[in-house]
C-alpha cells in the first residue's frame, strides 16, 4: 500500500469513509468524463501507443513502456517516449539520462530515456508536435500515462492493472482509487495488461475478462540479470514507488531475508536525514541496502549522506515479461496498430 493511499481504497466491499465520500467521487468522475467528451484531441501523423492505468498510483506502467520501446526498436521502429515528467520542474524538455537530474525531469523519464529518446511535455499534444518536429527520428510515440488525457488521440490504448490489488473498491477518487468511472475507462481501452505476482491465481485477470470485451493479457516483473545473490541475503529494502510491497515481495520470493522494509511516498526525494537513517539501519542489522532503479535515479548527482546511500545501495534491475502466449498477442496488437492506415495530416483533429 502506498503511504498516500487510504487503506480503505482497497477494502471490499466499500464501507465507512468510502461510502461517505462516494458523492464526491461521483462528481470527480462526472468532471473527468465531461472533460473527455468535450475535447477535440490532436491527431499526430505518428502512431500513438498509450500506456495508462485506471487507478491512482503505480501499477507497472513504466516497465511496460520500456518493454514496448525495446521491442519496437528491435523490430526496426524508432520509438519516442512521451511523458509528463511527474516530480520534475521542467514542463517541456528532451531528456538526457547522462546529465539530467530527477529534480528537473522526474525519476521515470530517466529510466525511459535509457530505452528510447524521451520527451517531457505537460501538454501532450504539444509534446507530440515536438516529437514530429525532431531532432530525433521517430516512427511511433509511446505515451507513458494519459489514458484519461483527452488532448492527444491514441491509436492503441493499453491499461496496466496491478494483479495483487485490481481496481480496489471500484469507486472514484476520493472514495476509491479509480481516476474515472471504470465502465467509461474501459470504453477508452483497447487492451489490458495485468501485472501478476509469481504465485498469483489470476483472479483479477478473470474478473476483468468478465467486464472487458478486449484482450486481457498477463505479465510479470522479474529480475533482469538473475537473482541468485538474493538467496539468503539479509537486506534493508527501501523504496519510494507506487506499490513498494511488490518490490519487497519480489525480494522475498527470491530468498532474501528482509531485516527492514522502508517505504516512502511515490516519487519522494529523500533528505539527508532519510539517508542517515537507512545507512544506520544497514549497520545495525549488518545488512545490505537494496532499492529500485527508480529510487536510485533520484539519488543521481547528490552529495553527502545521499551520495553515500547511493553507493551503498544495491539495485535490483527488473523488466516486464509478458507470459506466453500473451507475449505474442501483445506484439500482434502493436504490429496491427503500426500497419493500420492513417489518413489524417499532422494538423487534423480527431
Amino acid at each position: 500500500m502506498r503511504l498516500d493511499e487510504p487503506s480503505w481504497w482497497y477494502a471490499a466491499p466499500a464501507e465507512g469513509i468510502a461510502q461517505l465520500l462516494r458523492p464526491l467521487g461521483a462528481i470527480y468522475g462526472w468532471v473527468a468524463t465531461a472533460r473527455h467528451l468535450r475535447s477535440r484531441p490532436y491527431r499526430s501523423r505518428l502512431p500513438v501507443i498509450c500506456v495508462g492505468n485506471f487507478t491512482a498510483g503505480g501499477t507497472g506502467k513504466t516497465p511496460l513502456v520500456v518493454h514496448l520501446c525495446q521491442r519496437l526498436a528491435d523490430a526496426g521502429e524508432k520509438p519516442i517516449a512521451l511523458t509528463r515528467g511527474y516530480g520534475g520542474r521542467l514542463a517541456s524538455h528532451w531528456v538526457d539520462a547522462r546529465f539530467d537530474a530527477a529534480r528537473d525531469v522526474g525519476d521515470e523519464p530517466l529510466l525511459l530515456a535509457r530505452a528510447a529518446p524521451t520527451r517531457i511535455a505537460r501538454n501532450r499534444a504539444a509534446g507530440a508536435r515536438a516529437i514530429e518536429a525532431g531532432p530525433c527520428p521517430a516512427s511511433v510515440i509511446v505515451m507513458d500515462d494519459g489514458l484519461q488525457n483527452p488532448t492527444l488521440a491514441k491509436d492503441l490504448t493499453i491499461a496496466v492493472v496491478d494483479g495483487m490489488r485490481g481496481v480496489g473498491n471500484g469507486l472514484v477518487m476520493p472514495a476509491g482509487p479509480l481516476r474515472a468511472p471504470l465502465d467509461f475507462q474501459l470504453d477508452l481501452t483497447d487492451a489490458i495488461v495485468v501485472i501478476e505476482a509469481q504465485d498469483a491465481a489470476g483472479a483479477v485477470s478473470d474478473w476483468l475478462r468478465r467486464r472487458f470485451a478486449g484482450p486481457v493479457l498477463r505479465a510479470r516483473v522479474a529480475p533482469v540479470d538473475g537473482a541468485d545473490w538474493l538467496a539468503g541475503a539479509t537486506l534493508v529494502a527501501w523504496a519510494g514507488i507506487g506499490a513498494p510491497q511488490r518490490f519487497f515481495a519480489l525480494l522475498e520470493r527470491h530468498g532474501a531475508v528482509l531485516a527492514e522494509r522502508i517505504a516512502f511516498r511515490d516519487h519522494r526525494r529523500l533528505g539527508e536525514g532519510d539517508a542517515r537513517r537507512l545507512l544506520a539501519l544497514a549497520r545495525r542489522h549488518s545488512a545490505q541496502l537494496v532499492t529500485t532503479e527508480k529510487d536510485a535515479a533520484r539519488l543521481l548527482g547528490t552529495a553527502g549522506s545521499l551520495a553515500e546511500l547511493a553507493r551503498a545501495s544495491q539495485l535490483l534491475h527488473v523488466a516486464l515479461q509478458p507470459i506466453a502466449p500473451d507475449d505474442q498477442r501483445l506484439l500482434a496488437l502493436i504490429d496491427a496498430t503500426l500497419k493500420a492506415p492513417r489518413d489524417r495530416s499532422p494538423g487534423d483533429r480527431a
